[in-house]
């Protein structure tokens, strides 16, 4: 990979689609098509990432199958073959691996890879995976999770990657002095090189204390100009669903 950690201008460059330029017949989220629209319009890209019962790494939101698919499960509890014999809703496309992902983008846009947690167990497994998936990618490419562990880890085991916190004040745990206390723990475990921060809190104190400490901040999911303007204010790029801007 090209990317090391002092390589940050990528996360700035232009605004990203959150699952891709999705929202339209035959381009469901996360979906080939979907990323091939965010390409061709010039933005970058953000996806998900889960685990399988396999320990590999599949581009899917998530974890169970029926909002996207025409069928029931887990997708912790099947394989990556299992899950290729499945289509996305209204499409012909199979659920891939990351790494068929990244290979398909080709570097030609920087990508964004949210890793979700799997929970209590797997966590190593899945970032394992993505590790592997990223190390055969070219181009611009970023990890980032809303689970300090997978963030943590690699900062220990793969400090190259760039690597983001996703940060919310959503939730009773996320909210008030436990709240603070935890994004600053986890601020101080992990040292991100980048911030993923929900619009909805914005502005906040504790994210403009990471931009002046030079961590960039972007910010999701931006819908509509008065969103756009809260983020222009109070952050580096965003991550966008709906019309999209020029890049």
């Amino acid at each position: 990979m090209r990317n090391t950690p002092r390589d940050l201008d990528f996360l700035t460059r232009q605004p990203f689609a959150h699952r891709g330029l999705h929202g339209v017949q035959g381009a469901p989220e996360n979906s080939g098509a979907a990323f091939a629209r965010a390409i061709d319009a010039g933005f970058g890209i953000e996806l998900d990432v889960r685990l399988t019962a396999d320990k590999d790494a599949v581009v899917f939101h998530d974890a169970e199958l029926p909002r996207l698919v025409n069928a029931g499960g887990r997708i912790a509890d099947l394989t990556v073959g299992e899950l290729g014999a499945f289509r996305l809703s209204g499409t012909d496309e199979p659920i891939r691996t990351l790494r068929e992902v990244l290979s398909e983008i080709g570097g030609r846009t920087p990508t964004l890879v949210e890793v979700k947690s799997p929970g209590r167990r797997g966590c190593g497994s899945l970032c394992r995976a993505v590790r592997r998936a990223l190390e055969g990618a070219n181009g611009w490419a970023a990890v980032m999770s809303f689970d300090p562990r997978i963030v943590r880890w690699f900062r220990e085991h793969s400090p190259q990657t760039v690597r983001g916190l996703v940060v919310t004040k959503e939730g009773s745990r996320n909210a008030g002095v436990r709240g603070w206390l935890s994004r600053h723990l986890a601020v101080r475990s992990t040292r991100p090189h980048f911030l993923a921060f929900d619009i909805n809190a914005l502005p906040c104190s504790f994210a403009e204390r990471q931009r002046r400490k030079g961590r960039p901040v972007l910010t999701w999911t931006v819908q509509g100009e008065a969103l756009r303007a809260r983020a222009r204010a109070n952050a580096d790029q965003i991550i966008f669903e709906g019309t999209p801007e020029p890049a």
